[in-house]
This record gives structure tokens, sequence and C-alpha cells, in this order.
């Protein structure tokens, strides 16, 4: 296969740096690119440990002039992976998390696949990956800050697939759907509702009932490696022709089609 330029956000950890490292093993330039300066150092260091050549650097993509550094990079695939998690009941959280939750899962993430996009459409060739979630097909209560966000990209991706497809310009997009992973991505997101449930939440004499059920269920349905969903991603790049959508673990996918089916 020939070797393809690919750009990943959000490559200082978890799916993300596994994906990189998973992608430049099979020949492919890989520009793997984190938050900020400190993750791109860790990240680097971790390349060479690997003697596995990653080119790293620093892309925060709410910055707008980050995003711009990339127009006149000849990308092959962009694999929008970088996103945030909050939680906490809708009734109750600071709208203000909502909206950074979707500044950076949605629109930034939107804004930096436009300026991809534009060398793409031009060489009439290409692949943007969007990294979303199972929480984006069913809700998921008191993970809604998270879980609209990820319906919107997912909503977003599947439609912009269509529109390119009306150009015939030979740009393909594709949605990548992980489960519950253990990354430690789903015990950061679920605790950080506790930073601010006080005393006068709805739900204060419910905290520790809920961080059991957190706990048990994470315990029972995170995959243990992340192998399942960097294969997809792995795919996913390479195809001519990707499927709309990649689930992994298979069968937490199966669940949420059961679901939806039964109005769960």
């Amino acid at each position: 296969m020939k070797a393809k330029t690919i750009l990943i956000t959000g490559a200082g950890s978890g799916i993300g740096r596994d994906a990189a490292f998973a992608l430049a093993a099979r020949g492919h330039r890989v520009i793997a690119t984190t938050a900020d300066e400190a993750q791109a150092t860790a990240l680097r260091a971790e390349s060479e440990r690997r003697g596995q050549r990653l080119q790293v650097r620093k892309l925060d993509i709410t910055d707008p002039a980050d995003r711009e550094s990339l127009r006149d990079e000849p990308l092959d695939v962009l694999i929008n992976n970088a996103g945030v998690g909050e939680s906490g009941s809708l009734a109750e959280v600071d709208v203000q998390r909502i909206r950074q939750t979707f500044e950076v899962n949605l629109f930034s993430t939107l804004a930096l696949s436009q300026v991809a996009l534009a060398g793409m459409i031009a060489r009439r060739s290409g692949t943007v990956l969007f990294v979303s979630s199972i929480a984006g097909r069913v809700p998921m209560p008191f993970l809604m800050p998270y879980s609209m966000s990820k319906f919107a990209l997912s909503a977003g991706a599947a439609g912009l697939r269509a529109e390119l497809d009306r150009l015939r310009c030979g740009v393909q997009v594709a949605l990548i759907e992980p489960g519950a992973i253990h990354t430690g991505f789903n015990q950061r997101m679920t605790e950080r509702k506790y930073a601010w449930m006080q005393q006068s939440s709805y739900f204060a004499g419910q905290v520790e009932q809920l961080r059991a059920e957190e706990t048990r269920v994470f315990r029972l349905l995170e995959a243990r490696s992340s192998d399942g969903i960097v294969a997809k991603i792995v795919l996913a790049a390479q195809a001519k022709r990707p499927r709309l959508r990649y689930v992994s673990p298979w069968w937490q996918g199966l669940g949420v089609q059961l679901a939806r089916i039964f109005g769960v």
C-alpha cells in the first residue's frame, strides 16, 4: 500500500496515541498532534523509546492560528480524534461547560476539517475521519454534555459525507465510534461533575450511589485494550472507500442498535 500523510489530533494519550503508532508501524507518515507542548515533548520521547518515527507537533484545535498552520499541508488523511468529556445532569450543569464541550468536540473539529478539506477537494482525494462515540447514538444519563456533542458530530459527519458524494471530488468521510474502552477517559469525565455537585445539587443525596454505579458499569463494559478500535481506525484510514461507521467493541455497537430498536 502507498504510504499516506496522516494527521491525527489528540495523539498525546489513549486511542489517539495508540492509533498514531499503529499507522506509523504500517509505513505511513504520521503527524501526531497534541493540545500542548508538554504532551508533545512526552510523545516525542515515547516515539524515540519505541523507535517508531512520528512527526510530533502542538496543535490546539481551538486555536485559529494552529488550525491555519495546516493550510498548506498536503494531507491524505485527517483523523479528528481530539475531544473532551463533561458530565452532570442537564437539570443543573453550568451551560458554559456544555458550550466548551461543543467548542472542542464539534465546532473546532469542524473548523479544522474545513482547512484540510480545502486542499483535499482541490486535489480531488483524501479522507476525513471523525472519532465520535457510541455515546453519540443513545442518550447517556449524567453524560449528556458529552453525549450531545457526539450526537451532533455523528450527524454532521454523515451529512458531510453525503454532501461530498454529490461533488464527486474523491474525498471520503467516515465515523469511528468507540465504545467503552479502558483508557482513563471515562473515569476522568464522570468524575468532573463531582467537583461542582455540592449539597445544593438535586442529586446530592445520590452521589455515592452514582459513583458506585459508574464504577460497576465501567468494570463490566470497558474493553481492556484499544486494539479493536485502533484496528478500525487503520482500516478506515487505508480504505479507498471507507464505510460510514466503524464501531468497536462490536458487541457494544450491537447493544446500541438493539436499544434503539426497542426504544430504550
